[in-house]
């Protein structure tokens, strides 16, 4: 990841949610972007150049902008219109940014659209978030990493996060998924925790 001092920045065109501008590159703002403050708070994945990106719940582009600032290619998939007509400029400007209409619960709707990825990164407020995951998995190639955003609050509101939280990586744990970090962005977005986790690579066992 590409930083100024302390600063997380991605190289690319400005002015898509009006960020600042440090040194020619675009401030990656850890309080509007989920994945920026993980970050900040934890370790997260590096984003490299030759890396094709499946990027569920995109809304209206502000972090898909900066993975695209990083990556080959970002298939970006939103569901509802608004987020999408915003979705649509981002990706103008952007060719590498592959904007999809689409239920993320329902890959098989745009199967025909995605190669093997690399990573998917999601982040979509439904109660069976981890499902939805483990779905599009099937996107993911052996070894891939995948990371989830997960929005304790939208889970069930009858259990703590903590609970939540919990239960959601063993779900993940017992899909196959190796969990290789999971860290709270308190300090950043209320009731929220990334868990980042990898695909195990054919023959591989989890145990």
């Amino acid at each position: 990841m590409i930083r100024i001092g302390d600063v997380l920045v991605s190289h690319g065109e400005g002015g898509v949610y009006g960020e600042r501008m440090l040194a020619g590159a675009r401030v990656w703002d850890p309080f509007r972007s989920k994945l920026a403050a993980l970050y900040y708070a934890g370790t997260g994945v590096e984003l490299t150049p030759g890396m094709r990106v499946l990027y569920l719940g995109a809304a209206n582009g502000t972090t898909v902008s900066h993975v695209a600032d990083y990556v080959e290619v970002v298939y970006a998939v939103e569901f509802a219109p608004r987020p999408m007509q915003d979705l649509l400029e981002v990706a103008r400007r952007r060719k590498n940014l592959v904007p999809i209409m689409a239920d993320a619960s329902r890959p098989e709707q745009y199967a025909p659209l995605v190669e093997a990825v690399d990573l998917i990164y999601q982040d979509v407020a439904q109660p069976d978030q981890a499902a939805i995951l483990v779905r599009n998995c099937a996107f993911l190639r052996p070894g891939g990493q995948a990371i989830l955003m997960l929005k304790t609050r939208s889970v069930d509101v009858r259990k703590t996060p903590e609970e939540v939280f919990r239960e959601t990586i063993a779900g993940l744990a017992a899909a196959g998924l190796e969990i290789v970090e999971s860290v709270w962005l308190s300090q950043f977005h209320q009731d929220h925790a990334a868990i980042v986790c990898t695909k195990h690579p054919v023959g591989v066992s989890h145990e």
